[in-house]
């Protein structure tokens, strides 16, 4: 079965049969074209085969902007997160592989992420780059935590290091200055991990530090394994840091990967992955505001009240409370990334609005995302189209991948600094004149 499988899985990456009609830029905004729906036994796929960087090899960036690379030979680097000191902590992790193989479709699937490179082993700890203080423009790497499981989300209130491991919110002690943590995490809440479909946890800490907000991913497509295994999933939870007690704050969110506050309004943001498997232009991820107590749809609908016939228990009680999110970033981009920007490094235009790492489609031709997006912001609301600021992660045949942007952070001097999980890569972008 798997050599027939193999041939199936050559012939769709030789040739993808479902063509997109939009590209991500007239699929974009608060009112999305939503075509209708198609069903597959398999979905298309189109997936470019990793080739990693060369040592001369960068990504490319828009005009008035430069990029170096910091750190190189990571283990799968998933999200950066920068410290008030100027260092940068990194999560090197990949997916548990908690979850079951049992079908054609999901052995398939295994084989494309294989191909891809986005779905190594991940060395599951969180590494620490330093600037070099003798003005080569160096960083070090030191090994600040060990010993993780599956680690995404990093946030610092006070002296305490909280990270959102796939099943734990664990809290480390942590002093400035210092390259390592010896001492072992106390875990403050348990989090969902029984399958782990969607495996990261987002994280982000409230303006006052009594509060972790951490987006957990659902664990399958569209209910397919059962809602029973569903629970506490594609969701926001809020954590209550004295007690670690949790309630969920927002719901129906296929998979949040990126929790920001937007500047001006203090309003919470997500990014997140919509569902596939019904075609190139469905559905479309997408930018939003998250509301206390809302509801976005996931599985029983999309984009408001479009309802997803797949799903097996219907609740049309649900569907007519789902409201629509907010900005339509592209279909199958995959944001796996959301930063607002606030410092003064990068040329003007960016100030204020949010940058997005797009890690890229796999059932699409032509392919989507393998970019970092910027879209600005008006009045505390986004405006215009995504522009793609950092480009070049696929080859123009779109046959071959050098890596894929994954989480962002702006550090101490105002860059923007993004893991690039597929070149086991961090990468720093300044403006061209300084």
């Amino acid at each position: 079965m798997r050599s027939v499988l193999a041939l199936g899985v050559a012939a769709l990456f030789s040739a993808c049969n479902e063509h997109a009609r939009y590209d991500s830029a007239h699929q974009a905004g608060a009112n999305p074209p939503l075509p209708e729906a198609k069903n597959f036994f398999t979905p298309p796929m189109q997936v470019p085969k990793f080739v990693g960087w060369k040592d001369n090899e960068a990504p490319k960036v828009a005009d008035g902007l430069k990029i170096e690379k910091i750190a190189s030979g990571l283990e799968h680097p998933r999200q950066v997160y920068a410290l008030p000191n100027g260092d940068i902590l990194v999560a090197e992790s990949g997916s548990p592989n908690a979850e079951p193989v049992t079908t054609p479709k999901q052995l398939i699937a295994g084989m494309v992420q294989s191909r891809s490179g986005k779905e190594s082993k991940g060395a599951n700890r969180i590494t620490l780059l330093r600037k070099r203080s003798d003005g080569s423009g160096e960083w070090e790497k030191h090994v600040f935590i060990d010993h993780l499981h599956s680690p995404f989300g990093m946030q610092l209130i006070g002296d305490t290091l909280y990270v959102a491991d796939t099943d734990a919110l664990l809290k480390f002690p942590y002093k400035t200055g210092e390259t390592s943590v010896a001492e072992p995490g106390v875990e403050l809440a348990d989090l969902p991990d029984r399958i782990n479909h969607h495996w990261t946890k987002a994280l982000l800490a409230s303006r006052d530090g009594k509060k972790l907000y951490v987006g957990v991913g659902s664990n399958s497509n569209v209910g397919e394994n059962g809602l029973d295994v569903e629970y506490r999933r594609a969701n926001v939870l809020e954590v209550d840091v004295a007690s670690g007690a949790s309630r969920i704050f927002a719901a129906g969110i296929r998979n949040p990967t990126g929790l920001q506050w937007e500047p001006k309004t203090g309003q919470l943001w997500t990014v997140a992955n919509e569902r596939d498997e019904i075609g190139a232009d469905l559905v479309p991820d997408y930018l939003t505001s998250v509301k206390d107590g809302a509801f976005y749809g996931w599985p029983y609908s999309y984009y408001g009240q479009h309802v997803d016939t797949r799903v097996k228990e219907q609740r049309p009680d649900l569907v007519a409370k789902a409201i629509p999110p907010d900005f339509a970033i592209g279909s199958h981009v995959a944001p796996l990334g959301l930063m607002f920007y606030t410092g003064s490094n990068l040329p003007a235009q960016y100030k204020g609005g949010v940058f997005i790492g797009e890690h890229g489609s796999w059932d699409r031709s032509p392919l989507s995302g393998y970019a970092v997006a910027f879209v600005a912001f008006e009045n505390g609301k986004p405006v215009g189209t995504p522009q793609p600021v950092v480009t070049g992660f696929v080859s123009a045949d779109e046959k071959e991948l050098h890596g894929a942007p994954v989480g962002l952070t702006q550090d101490k001097d105002g860059a923007l600094v993004f893991a690039d999980d597929a070149g086991n890569t961090v990468w720093r972008v300044t403006g061209a004149g300084g």
